[in-house]
């Protein structure tokens, strides 16, 4: 029976059920264990014949005359129960025989019972429907018609496929280790603005909406409130660390999406070298805890964690693969480069700080990791501190796996002075077409002269997360912005 035909005919049976009296759609259950609970406890159930209710959905349904056979699973884990004529009632047993489909929500109540096969089981003495699933699930029939599909229903995705369920367990327990790392040290949760007037703490296309209340254009953040965080170290705290989502409008990648989860942290008295030891510390951690291990292939490389990190010049890795230098070049010599190496690039707004960014992106590829590039250019680093023996450098650092960097820290700027001039350098910038270079915040400057401690900054995405899982970052959210029904295909170009 084709999907179509089988929705109508269960549409049939829903309306004999509630010609029955029943309720197809129950509000409560008696259930009174998981399954789970159920089968890690079996031994005992058996011992002492008690009656246990349990509840979940019918995965599979084998009848065999006067013996019913099906699998219930309640998301803990799955049992099969049988319903055996003689142990329940004639309603009962000609319900679950003509009306009951695999999908299906019931309740079973019965005891432990081990089958003639020695399968542990629940002889069910009473059961009826909770809820009446009307459409098959996909692998009982035609399964996912295509990737598209399967991302627009990823609750069916999640249902019929074990290691989908299982990776949005592991996310979970990623943010939640990255979490418990950074509490057990120390650092306070807090949350900044979502909306702001001015978007800082990163080089981004920010999305703008409309505040009817105020009657004016705000911004959905592109950071994790840097410059908010910046403002809670003038306060006086000295660690703090946010976990949340954050928005930035420009294109789809396997690296990246216009919204996602975003973790920063900010600590006084601490510059990038501190801050590249307690992050190395937190990437072992939270992939022990998550994954269980500290070895992982990657786009095909093979990264061991638990490795000394190394440290990756800037400067010296984009002479050795191009033989340009970032400190002593002009535009037209990094487009000639770009040109040969066949590398594309959105010209708009094109810059000397686009054109060394988008060369470096073509270099760090042929990086494993794991490491930090460090030696970066200031002219890429608008928020961070000057190197003191190398004024053209900034004191930043990003880990590297897989030939991609997986987070960006620096010694925070807290120059008022300096900071002023380098957003009046992103200002012009921005004159020039770049919707990217950061937007001008005299308040945020106005904060940095009440004075602010030495501080180091980090913020890493949800991007490391589906590293470690050597998927798409589109692949690991569990639900993924898709286009309206009729308009597919654009998100996967």
């Amino acid at each position: 029976m084709n999907p179509f035909d089988e929705y109508q005919e269960r549409k049939k049976r829903l309306s004999s059920i509630r010609e029955m009296g029943l309720d197809p759609f129950e509000a409560t259950t008696a259930r009174d264990t998981s399954v789970k609970d159920f089968n890690e406890t079996f031994a005992e159930h058996l011992e002492s014949l008690d009656e246990v209710c349990l509840a979940g959905r019918l995965r599979s349904i084998r009848a065999h005359g006067a013996l019913v056979f099906a699998d219930l699973d309640d998301g803990t884990g799955r049992v099969q129960i049988v319903i055996n004529e003689k142990n329940v009632s004639a309603d009962v047993f000609k319900f679950f025989t003509d009306l009951i489909d695999m999908g299906d929500f019931v309740e079973a109540r019965g005891k432990a019972y081990v089958t003639r096969s020695g399968q542990n089981s629940l002889e069910v003495t009473e059961a009826k429907l909770l809820t009446k699933a009307l459409r098959p699930l996909p692998d009982q029939y035609y399964g996912f018609k295509n990737e598209e599909e399967k991302l627009r229903k990823r609750y069916l995705d999640i249902l019929t496929n074990a290691d989908v369920h299982d990776m949005f367990v592991k996310k979970a327990k990623f943010w939640q280790s990255v979490r418990n790392f950074l509490v057990n040290r120390g650092f306070l949760e807090v949350e900044t603005p979502v909306l702001e007037v001015t978007t800082g703490g990163a080089d981004a296309r920010p999305f703008v909406t409309h505040h009817n209340a105020l009657d004016m254009d705000v911004y959905l953040r592109i950071s994790m409130g840097e410059l908010w965080q910046k403002r809670l170290m003038v306060a006086g705290y000295e660690k703090t660390f946010e976990i949340g989502r954050q928005f930035r409008n420009e294109g789809m990648d396997a690296e990246h999406l216009q919204d996602y989860t975003q973790m920063e942290f900010y600590w006084g008295y601490a510059d990038y070298e501190k801050g590249m030891e307690l992050v190395e510390e937190l990437y072992k951690y939270v992939a022990k805890e998550t994954f269980g291990t500290s070895k992982f292939t990657i786009n095909g490389h093979e990264i061991d964690l638990d490795k000394t990190w190394e440290r990756y010049d800037y400067r010296e890795t984009v002479l050795k693969f191009t033989g340009i230098d970032v400190l002593d070049t002009t535009m037209e010599d990094i487009e000639a480069k770009l040109r040969e190496h066949k590398i594309e690039y959105d010209k708009k707004g094109f810059n000397i700080t686009r054109a060394i960014d988008n060369l470096w992106k073509y270099c760090r590829k042929q990086i494993s990791g794991p490491g930090f590039v460090v030696g970066i250019p200031i002219t890429v680093s608008p928020l961070a501190k000057r190197d003191k023996k190398h004024p053209e450098l900034a004191q930043r650092f990003q880990p590297i796996l897989a030939g991609s960097e997986v987070g960006n820290g620096y010694s925070e700027l807290n120059d008022p002075i300096d900071q002023a001039e380098r957003f009046g350098q992103q200002a012009e910038l921005r004159e020039q077409g770049d919707e990217e270079a950061q937007m001008t915040d005299e308040e945020f400057v106005e904060a940095l002269e009440y004075g602010m401690p030495p501080t180091c900054g980090f913020g890493m995405s949800e991007r490391v997360f589906s590293f470690l899982m050597d998927k798409s970052i589109r692949e690991c959210q569990i639900f993924p912005l898709m286009k309206p029904r009729g308009q597919e295909g654009k998100e996967d170009e």
